[in-house]
């Protein structure tokens, strides 16, 4: 008896360690963050996504298969190669981050847009969706978590291929908003690219950001 509770709470603390009171806090505001801006601003203007996202629009275009397929195995695709190359404390802190994303996309769904429309100004739109991107999976990311396929992919090109973590979002992206180019306008897809590039480089600056604290600042 004694040695099940003994097995049981050492299981738990494995299942717990790393994902502090504050890690925790900080994946939840990222979520929070990138969601309200996708939401708000790239849902209601038309602005598509490079990485897993879109290259999901573009299966569903020219194949005709269901986003709720494609999703899933995409991004099961990402987080295998991402447990090979980055551990399974990576991928226990990412599942944290995704239900915390998919939860704020349902709740941001059960308001009307909190912002003003900026289908007219797209240039504006894509600025400040970018914004909104680049800060909260920023702050997922600094925290050793994901977002979904798309982090958990750049995360591993960078830990193969010791790219910047900017360029290995920015090489998906483009990759992705070039073979759309087969069935989007290309003034939509040079918004897209404006949006990309942005959230690339504030994805890689709120990252790094980890790296300078203090060590006795670090969890």
């Amino acid at each position: 008896m004694f040695r099940n509770r003994n097995t049981t709470a050492g299981l738990v603390r494995r299942l717990l360690d790393g994902l502090t009171p504050r890690r925790v806090g900080l994946i939840v505001l990222g979520a929070m963050i990138c969601t309200f801006g996708i939401h708000n601003i790239h849902q209601q203007t038309g602005i598509t996504e490079g990485g897993v996202m879109g290259l999901m629009l573009l299966v569903e275009h020219w194949l005709g298969v269901s986003p709720a397929f494609i999703t899933p195995v995409l991004d099961i695709t990402c987080y295998l190669l991402a447990f090979k190359y980055l551990g399974g404390r990576f991928i226990k802190i990412s599942a944290v981050s995704t239900l915390s994303v998919s939860l704020f996309y349902k709740v941001w769904e059960l308001f009307p847009p909190m912002l003003p429309d900026l289908s007219a100004h797209p240039l504006a739109a894509a600025l400040l969706g970018a914004v909104f991107v680049g800060v909260g999976v920023g702050i997922i990311v600094q925290q050793g978590g994901s977002s979904g396929g798309d982090d958990a992919l750049a995360l591993t090109i960078s830990k193969v291929t010791r790219w910047r973590l900017a360029r290995c979002y920015l090489f998906t992206d483009v990759v992705v908003l070039v073979l759309s180019l087969s069935y989007i306008p290309f003034r939509r897809i040079a918004f897209s690219l404006i949006t990309v590039t942005l959230s690339s480089f504030l994805i890689d600056r709120v990252q790094s950001f980890a790296f300078r604290r203090p060590a006795r600042d670090a969890d």
